[in-house]
């Protein structure tokens, strides 16, 4: 009898602890960080079909990736308002010539936190071309200079510091034109890929 009252009490307080330890994380994660922030990380570009980009991609990996950094705010906690401005600058491969391209981003996120540290978001995305490059020859016309696109994608947040991965879409494409070098033949290529994008940030 006594050594099943041992056992009894044991139990007890394996599930007095178990609650302790799921209240403690719950509030952690209750507690996610408002405020403005750093963020930085890396983008991926692809050109046409995502997913043949990949395919087309994958022995030569590092060739269409780029990186962003930048600031942000954070506004609520279950249902949050995000927006960003970030630096860009992206590199994307056409016929094995280098596009390069230096832009600022403000992704304008809505975000809905769906089970402990996990949230999903998404928005509209603005974006401004600072500068753009194909293979040393500057661009000589780019269609727009500002664009609208489409940010979603899932995030993780441990109170101060967050990890998010996006996908980030054009409404439109947005063409660029330049002459060959010698100076007959004019091309076209989009300003404005598909990308998935990385990113860390951090609430001092």
């Amino acid at each position: 009898m006594r050594h099943l009252k041992s056992k009894l009490n044991a139990s007890k307080k394996t599930v007095l602890l178990v609650l302790f330890l799921v209240s403690t994380l719950s509030y952690t994660y209750a507690q996610s960080a408002t405020g403005f922030g750093l963020k930085g990380g890396l983008n991926y570009n692809a050109n046409g079909d995502y997913f043949e980009s990949i395919s087309d991609n994958a022995q030569n990996p590092d060739r269409n990736i780029g990186y962003h950094i930048g600031v942000f705010g954070k506004i609520g906690n279950q249902i949050y308002f995000k927006p960003e401005l970030v630096y860009t600058s992206t590199k994307s491969d056409y016929n094995n010539d280098s596009f390069k391209m230096q832009k600022l981003d403000a992704p304008l996120l809505v975000g809905l936190k769906v089970i402990g540290p996990i949230s999903v978001f998404g928005g509209p995305s603005l974006q401004y071309i600072l500068d753009s490059e194909f293979d040393g020859i500057s661009i000589n016309d780019v269609e727009n200079d500002l664009t609208v696109g489409l940010n979603f994608g899932i995030g993780l947040n441990f109170n101060k510091v967050g990890i998010d991965l996006r996908y980030e879409r054009g409404f439109s494409e947005n063409e660029a034109t330049f002459i060959g070098n010698n100076g007959i033949g004019t091309s076209r290529l989009d300003t404005r890929p598909d990308q998935l994008i990385l990113s860390l940030s951090l609430i001092p």
